[in-house]
């Protein structure tokens, strides 16, 4: 959401220079944000507010990040868009899908019920040519003269936590100049030995030691706050008392209910490649352990590749299980009823062909 404001108001686009800080939107007393998040709008805390028909006061509604739309949010999105007004969906179909249920933005795309403009614009750089090759099913070798990319080769998981810890700790921030704070670790799962549990537990000790004492997190954690399955955001502790623990989510202030903490929130210094979907870093380091095989599919490594905007290092310990992903594993197909269902309507809505003469 900051980035895109802060593009649209570059471009003189945006109504506002606050890029979407909490507060503007259908009750503030100035313009709405340039940009609004997909949560925020659904649950009335930003954008234009709805008319006495529940219908969003707005003529278009461009969503970015698509394939992250489960089928029960683009259904309130679609029924809260007023008649006359356009809906625009962008996003990369390469990228790992909604936590949720559906896969909306491909079945529309299978469909062909609407128009489609395809513009693919790689990122520039060694990681932008990286990942595009993923997206085509070929991982290639890339020159990074400035060390945009790096792999680590590792001989199991210990090592994989051990060098992981190194990088975010010490040598990104000594060759590239990213702090720590700016550094994303993903990894295929939060089970496991180089997990997000395992290794949230090593950069805590290295990066934020203490005692836990809210609930076994401490000031200056980052974490990840999971209200509800399928969402997350990522954020930061700033205090615990007997209301909860109070974190600073991208500049909202969220307090978590002692009672929730424990099931909702977990330390997010290493975060998987879902959670980290619709989310770019400065600098992103990728562990992939032995045990990561089962998990890994060209979504998948398109996706946790491409998180790194300056920089990627990739702890490498799966020799060529990587390489056979990228070519051979797409992602699982998802089986819904849209495509079909659009496709129907599409048909009964056409105007009828005239009878040959």
């Amino acid at each position: 959401r900051r980035r895109l404001a802060a593009l649209l108001e570059a471009e003189g686009g945006g109504e506002s220079g606050r890029g979407g800080d909490p507060g503007d939107g259908p009750d503030g007393d100035g313009p709405g944000p340039a940009a609004v998040t997909v949560d925020g709008l659904l649950a009335g805390r930003e954008g234009p507010g709805r008319d006495e028909e529940g219908a969003y006061a707005l003529d278009l509604l461009a969503v970015l990040d698509a394939p992250q739309l489960d089928a029960e949010r683009a259904a309130m999105l679609v029924e809260a868009v007023p008649d006359g007004a356009r809906l625009v969906l962008s996003g990369d179909p390469h990228l790992l899908g909604s936590a949720g249920a559906g896969q909306v933005l491909a079945d529309l795309l299978a469909a062909r019920v609407c128009p489609q403009v395809v513009s693919r614009t790689p990122d520039p750089g060694p990681v932008g040519e990286l990942v595009s090759g993923i997206g085509i099913g070929e991982l290639n070798q890339v020159e990074a003269p400035g060390r945009e990319v790096v792999i680590v080769p590792v001989r199991d998981a210990g090592e994989a936590v051990h060098r992981t810890v190194q990088l975010v700790a010490d040598s990104v921030p000594r060759a590239l100049g990213v702090p720590a704070g700016l550094t994303q670790v993903i990894t295929p799962g939060h089970g496991g030995a180089a997990g997000t549990r395992v290794l949230n537990a090593a950069l805590k000790e290295r990066l934020n030691p203490g005692p836990g004492r809210f609930g076994g997190f401490d000031p200056g954690d980052r974490v990840a706050h999971s209200p509800v399955p399928g969402h997350t955001a990522l954020g930061t502790v700033v205090s615990g008392d007997e209301e909860g623990l109070r974190l600073d989510c991208s500049g909202r202030a969220v307090t978590v209910p002692r009672g929730q903490v424990a099931r909702t929130v977990r330390h997010g210094w290493a975060i998987t490649a879902h959670q980290a979907t619709g989310t770019r870093w400065p600098a992103a380091v990728v562990v992939l352990p032995g045990d990561a095989v089962p998990a890994l599919s060209r979504a998948w490594v398109y996706t946790a590749f491409g998180r790194g905007e300056r920089h990627l290092s990739v702890v490498h310990g799966v020799d060529q299980a990587l390489p056979r992903a990228v070519e051979r594993i797409p992602a699982p197909e998802r089986t819904t009823r849209l495509r079909t269902l659009l496709r129907a309507q599409a048909a009964q809505a056409a105007p009828p062909r005239e009878a040959a003469g």
